[in-house]
């Protein structure tokens, strides 16, 4: 597979080089921390000085290195003392005690270590009990839409749009080309359920494996709604099926814990404090989130556009959050370096309810932090209404003032 460089991550991931901290770069299988690393590694190998150890747990090759012990045995082996030493280890959560290991080798003279993994759980427990401040965690997501753009060699353009929106952005589907649509829809089913079975299933020890996957189902169908274990538990009761709330509860965590889905909690605007039950989930990748949906094209477009801002968002480095002010609901609040934003989603601001709602919740928040609305009005660029900034999807998505 061609590397393409995603710069803004390396970009990061050099700003901690020579450092003394271990670079993590932790998000969902298949979103391209792999490549990541092997961006890196073309970078090491050009420097004269340099020594890369790298070690990829999907690779057959390294089946062998099982526990730390086995970590330490092969660093050991290839390390060179009097060279600048990168050790390069990819889905590190295969191995047992990774952090043991790690942690002694990047107390060693002119060493990087950089980790990718793919288990929010077992990263950060295992890391910040053993490795306190010595670590440096760096998400990576799948592509942005104008990443999405570089790769397939397309210009921006409505089409395009619809294909991100669609298909979404793992870094493979380039190798597939986006009018094999057929084998682009097989990929997608393989990678959500390899996640599924490697992730959560074989490393939570899942029982009820239906119930799982109808709970992937029921979040892809109700992005942008607000869900509770209880609710949930009582749709399901509803259905025929009983779980209790403490395993529905576990269960969404599971899917956070495998970065499929993020997490978002409410925010009271007004008492500028979080809301501890009811949050919604968004699909860390749009093209997963669409092969598990029901509903059609047609009545799902809103939701595709809540999924694809808020993924945005918290590439451009934002805690996002859902805003509840009084009896009116803001669908992100997006603070960042004190900084905050207010966004609302619409499809199409048509008549003048519509834009009552979308606007006047907006203009009902009293503060002077900046508030915009993203829609698909066909004849709207980037305006501003009331001091509200209105933007179109793609203006939004490839803005570099958000």
């Amino acid at each position: 597979m061609e590397l393409i460089e995603r710069t803004w991550y390396t970009a990061r991931i050099r700003q901690w080089i020579g450092k003394e901290m271990i670079i993590v770069l932790t998000g969902q299988r298949r979103v391209g921390k792999s490549q990541c690393l092997r961006l890196i590694r073309r970078e090491a190998e050009k420097e004269n000085d340099a020594n890369v150890i790298y070690i990829d747990k999907e690779d057959a090759a390294f089946d062998g290195i099982k526990t730390f012990s086995d970590l330490n045995e092969h660093i050991t082996r290839f390390f060179q003392a009097d060279m600048h030493n990168y050790i390069l280890i990819d889905e590190v959560q295969d191995i047992e005690g990774f952090e043991r290991s790690v942690r002694s080798w990047i107390k060693q003279t002119h060493t990087d270590v950089i980790i990718t993994g793919s288990n929010a759980k077992m990263l950060s427990s295992e890391l910040s009990t053993l490795l306190a401040a010595r670590y440096v965690e760096i998400p990576v997501h799948s592509l942005s839409y104008t990443e999405f753009l570089t790769f397939h060699d397309i210009e921006d353009s409505d089409s395009a749009l619809e294909n991100y929106l669609t298909w979404g952005g793992l870094p493979y589907l380039k190798e597939l080309g986006l009018h094999n649509t057929e084998q682009m829809a097989d990929y997608l089913h393989n990678v959500y359920n390899t996640i599924l079975l490697k992730d959560i299933i074989l490393r939570e020890q899942i029982r009820n494996v239906q119930f799982l996957e109808n709970l992937g189902r029921f979040m892809s169908d109700n992005i942008g709604k607000l869900l509770s274990p209880n609710s949930i538990m009582k749709y399901q009761r509803s259905q025929g099926e009983t779980v209790s709330a403490s395993v529905i509860q576990n269960y969404l965590t599971y899917f956070c814990n495998a970065y499929i889905a993020h997490r978002i909690f409410r925010f009271d605007v007004h008492g500028k404090q979080l809301l501890e039950n009811n949050e919604k989930y968004y699909f860390e990748d749009l093209g997963l989130r669409n092969i598990l949906v029901r509903s059609t094209p047609q009545n799902d477009i809103e939701k595709r556009m809540e999924n694809a801002v808020c993924l945005h968002l918290l590439r451009c480095g934002y805690k996002v959050t859902v805003g509840q002010l009084h009896n009116a609901e803001i669908d992100f609040v997006a603070e960042r370096n004190g900084e905050t934003i207010y966004v609302q989603v619409s499809y199409l601001i048509a008549d003048e309810a519509t834009h009552k709602r979308e606007f006047g919740n907006l203009l009902a928040i009293r503060d002077n932090y900046r508030k915009m609305v993203v829609s698909l009005n066909p004849m709207n660029t980037d305006t501003t209404v009331d001091g509200i900034r209105h933007l179109h999807l793609r203006r939004f998505l490839t803005a570099e003032d958000i």
